[in-house]
């Protein structure tokens, strides 16, 4: 089972989610389908929905980046190191996520904006699955994947 912990730093969210923990609780009943890895386990992570300031100051803290980005992704463990302890552990904690509200309003002007925070978080969660996007092979794995769950929201 999948768990979330969510924390919501910009109050503007509350606009466009009433209430994120139960919408992504069942958004997660369907992710933790998708994903074997999921399926058997515990597992939580945190969701911070933030705002633009307080991403851009975490993405140059963390990644020396002086910019606001859409989405960053705090792993607890790389890729090889998560599945040996899911195989030894009945939980785990996979990592932290922040969202950028004012990027996902930016883009929601072509798409709905629903559709756009799905795919911002499901990339957020594969990146805590250990998924990487160095190399375009590695690019078109972590898209399978975040097909793969968006599908099956609809």
């Amino acid at each position: 089972m999948i768990k979330v912990d969510v924390l919501v730093t910009n109050k503007n969210w509350n606009k466009y989610i009433k209430n994120p923990n139960i919408y992504l609780v069942k958004r997660l009943k369907k992710v933790q389908k998708e994903i074997s890895l999921i399926r058997k386990n515990n597992i939580n992570f945190t969701l911070l929905l933030s705002g633009e300031q307080e991403i851009k100051k975490l993405n140059k803290k963390f990644r020396k980046k002086n910019k606001s980005t859409d989405v960053l992704s705090f792993p607890s463990h790389e890729k090889k190191i998560l599945l040996k302890l899911l195989k030894k552990k009945n939980y785990l904690y996979l990592g932290d996520i922040i969202i950028n509200l004012t990027k996902i309003i930016k883009l929601s002007k072509t798409q709905d904006f629903m559709t756009v925070f799905d795919k911002i978080w499901i990339h957020g969660l594969v990146h805590l699955l250990g998924y990487r996007h160095k190399s375009n092979k590695d690019f078109l794995v972590m898209q399978k994947i975040e097909n793969k769950i968006i599908k099956s929201f609809k």
